[in-house]
C-alpha cells in the first residue's frame, strides 16, 4: 500500500461565545485544517491541524514529495522523513507530522479492520473522563449571550455544563485578569461544587511569587494540579519547591528531550500529552510509557480540536494506564462538529471510545464544504490578539490585565 495523494481543507466552525486566555483570543470560532491521505488501494484516511488557511494548506501539500509513494505502515521511517532532528532545527515540522500520522493510523486501522487502539496496544477502559473546560468568555456577537465575566457568571455556567454533560471535573483558564480576581472567581466554583475536582492554568504568565501566593490560597480545594503558572522549566521548579499542589505542564516538557531533563531535574509533576503538539498519537503513547516507568502521572492536553483530533485523544487516553485525571477538551465550547451526525455524545462526563476501523469516526462531507466556505467568508484571526483590545499584547510576567 502507498500513498497516492495529500489534501488539505481549512475550515472555521463556531464556538457558543469568544474565549478569552492570557495571549488573546478564540474569536468565536475554531479554525482548524482537515487533512486527507489517500492510498493506492481506495482507502483515506483523516487528520486535523490547528490554524488554516493558504499557509497550513501549502505546508501540507509541501509535504507531498516526502510522501506520495510512501507506506503508510512505516511511521519510523515517515517520522524521520518529516521530523529529523537535525532538519528539523530549521523547519520544525512536528504538528504537520502529527495530522499526517492520524491519517495514516486511520489508513492502518481501516486496512486491518481494527480500531486505532488496537495498534497502541489495546484499551484499558471503554470510555473518557473529561473535565470541563472553563472559559472567560465574551458574548455571542450574533445573540449577546454566553458571557463569563463575573463569579457569579462562572458558577452559573459550570452549573449548565454539569447539567448538559456531567462534568465533575473542572478546568478554568486564567490569566485574563488580575490573579487575585481569578483566585475569587476559583474559590467561588468549589465554594459552589465542594465535591468536584478542580485545576487552574493561567497560561505561564504569573511571576515565581504570585504563583507561590496563588497556590497557597487554593490549598485546601480538591486539586488535581495547578497548570502552567509561571515560565520556564526552572521558574516551575522554584514554585514546586514552595508548595504543595502537583504542576502540570502542556509548555515546558512538550519532547522527549524536556521529559529527559524534568526526570533528571522534577519541575513537573502532571505530563500533559497533547497528540499535536508532541508529533502525534504514538509519541504520546511513548511519552506515557517513559512516564510510567518513573512513576510520572499524565493526562490529555486539549489544542482545540474537532472530531478527528478528539478521536486520537480518545484512542489514546484508553490505553495509558497511569493517566488518573479526567483529560480536557475545547470540545464541548462548538456549536457544531465536521462529522457525520454532529457532535460526539458526552454521558455522564465521559465520551464512549470508537470501536470502528481506524479512527472510528465518519466525516460528513458536506459539512466540511460548508465549514471551508465559512472560514473563506470570515477569513482566520490571530489566536495572540483579542479583538475587543486590539493594541494590548501581554508581557511575561504579565500586568496587563483586562479590567472585569
Amino acid at each position: 500500500m502507498k500513498i497516492t495523494d495529500i489534501r488539505a481543507t481549512t475550515v472555521s466552525v463556531p464556538l457558543e461565545a469568544p474565549l478569552r486566555h492570557s495571549n488573546g483570543t478564540h474569536w468565536g470560532r475554531f479554525v482548524r485544517t482537515i487533512v486527507e491521505v489517500e492510498t493506492d488501494e481506495g482507502i483515506v484516511g483523516f487528520g486535523e491541524m490547528g490554524g488554516g488557511g493558504e499557509s497550513a494548506e501549502m505546508a501540507i501539500r509541501g509535504l507531498k514529495p516526502y510522501l506520495v509513494g510512501h507506506d503508510p505502515t512505516e511511521f519510523e521511517a515517515m517520522r524521520y522523513k518529516i521530523c529529523n532532528p537535525t532538519a528539523s532545527l530549521y523547519n520544525n515540522r512536528t504538528q504537520l507530522h502529527a495530522s499526517i500520522e492520524f491519517a495514516c493510523l486511520d489508513i492502518v486501522g481501516q486496512k486491518l479492520g481494527v480500531p486505532v487502539y488496537k495498534l497502541l496496544g489495546g484499551k484499558l477502559r471503554d470510555e473518557v473522563q473529561f473535565a470541563s473546560y472553563l472559559f472567560f468568555r465574551y458574548p455571542n456577537e450574533a445573540t449577546g449571550e454566553g458571557e463569563v465575566r463575573t463569579p457569579e457568571q462562572l458558577v452559573e455556567h459550570t452549573r449548565d455544563l454539569k447539567e448538559r454533560f456531567g462534568f465533575t471535573t473542572h478546568k478554568l483558564k486564567g490569566g485574563v485578569f488580575d490573579p487575585q480576581y481569578e483566585l475569587d472567581c476559583y474559590l467561588a466554583l468549589a465554594e459552589a461544587f465542594p465535591l468536584d475536582r478542580y485545576r487552574f492554568d493561567p497560561n505561564s504568565v504569573y511571576s515565581v511569587e504570585q504563583s507561590i501566593e496563588f497556590a497557597k490560597a487554593i490549598r485546601h480545594i480538591n486539586n488535581d494540579y495547578f497548570e502552567d503558572p509561571t515560565w520556564g522549566l526552572n521558574g516551575m521548579r522554584k514554585v514546586r519547591e514552595k508548595i504543595d499542589i502537583p504542576l502540570s505542564t502542556n509548555t515546558v516538557v512538550v519532547n522527549f528531550e524536556q521529559l529527559a531533563q524534568n526526570i533528571l531535574n522534577p519541575a513537573v509533576d502532571v505530563i500533559l500529552l497533547d497528540t499535536t503538539f508532541w508529533g502525534g498519537v504514538r509519541a504520546c503513547h511513548k511519552a506515557a510509557v517513559v512516564c510510567e516507568t518513573f512513576q510520572y502521572s499524565v493526562a490529555v492536553h486539549s489544542s482545540g480540536e474537532l472530531g478527528i483530533q478528539l478521536a486520537t485523544m480518545l484512542h489514546l487516553g484508553s490505553t495509558i494506564a497511569n493517566m488518573p485525571f479526567a483529560i480536557d477538551a475545547h470540545y464541548h465550547q462548538l456549536t457544531d462538529d465536521i462529522l457525520v451526525g454532529g457532535k460526539m455524545a458526552y454521558k455522564n462526563g465521559a465520551i464512549a471510545v470508537p470501536d470502528k476501523p481506524g479512527l472510528g469516526i465518519e466525516v460528513d462531507r458536506e459539512k466540511v464544504r460548508y465549514y471551508a466556505e465559512e472560514f473563506r467568508r470570515l477569513g482566520g484571526y490571530a489566536y495572540d490578539r483579542d479583538p475587543m483590545r486590539p493594541d494590548w499584547y501581554p508581557i511575561v510576567p504579565n500586568d496587563r490585565w483586562a479590567n472585569p
